[in-house]
């Protein structure tokens, strides 16, 4: 999965990011993105697409990704800025903040399948990235276990919606509880289920918000401060 980044390397583009996100089809929380700039010495044995790797697994590739990735950041967008630009434009969004908060910034990025815009440097598309390009898969790890700790923690605040299970995707058991308890301050207004649309009441609860409102960012460099991320 590294031929793409090394073949990169050797025309003379040193630092090379890969950028995804997760988050995009769910019914509640935000959308998180991560970019990464791996270490071309520091090969991470079974780095792929994060749905194909189970979470034990994954929190364990996201520690090593982050101790020796040679810089690494994740950025956010909440549901009140999905809401109100689309979940299209939200998620170039937090890519963008991600790539632009990653130091040294990278001389170019590679992207699963869509262009970020306003970057001040070289971009590619990857059709399926996650699969094809290990920069990417390492990003879309650090994405999704970012996201998951941040609906665990959701979860914790309110646990009426059971997000700890489905982080916010419209599974059953979650489509039962907004037919119950109505949208949280956590749920997209814009992502309503047709089945639902005569039982959602937008003022039956109010759970906890998102810290910050709901955007993180965070950028290392392994080298010097061997950093991880916050539970």
């Amino acid at each position: 999965m590294r031929t793409l980044e090394n073949a990169l390397r050797r025309i003379g583009f040193v630092y090379v990011a890969g950028v995804d996100e997760v988050g995009r089809g769910c019914l509640a929380g935000p959308v998180v993105a991560a970019a990464v700039v791996l270490h071309p010495d520091r090969h991470i044995p079974g780095v792929c697409d994060s749905k194909a790797v189970q979470p034990a697994e994954r929190e364990r590739l996201c520690e090593k990704i982050l101790t020796h990735a040679i810089t690494w950041a994740v950025a956010a967008a909440d549901p009140g800025e999905i809401d109100r630009i689309n979940i299209h434009q939200a998620s170039l969004r937090a890519m963008q903040r991600a790539i632009l908060a990653l130091a040294p910034l990278p001389d170019i990025v590679l992207v699963d399948a869509f262009r970020v815009p306003d970057l001040p440097m070289a971009q590619r598309g990857v059709p399926h990235g996650d699969r094809r390009c290990s920069a990417i898969a390492a990003a879309s790890i650090v994405a999704k276990v970012t996201r998951d700790r941040q609906m665990r923690d959701l979860h914790a605040r309110d646990p009426r919606y059971g997000f700890d299970r489905h982080k916010g995707y419209a599974t059953a058991d979650h489509l039962d509880a907004v037919a119950r308890f109505g949208y949280s301050d956590v749920h997209r207004r814009s992502f309503r289920p047709p089945t639902l649309f005569d039982t959602i009441d937008d003022t039956a609860s109010q759970p906890a918000g998102l810290t910050d409102a709901g955007l993180t960012t965070e950028a290392g460099l392994a080298a010097d401060s061997g950093l991880t991320t916050d539970d």
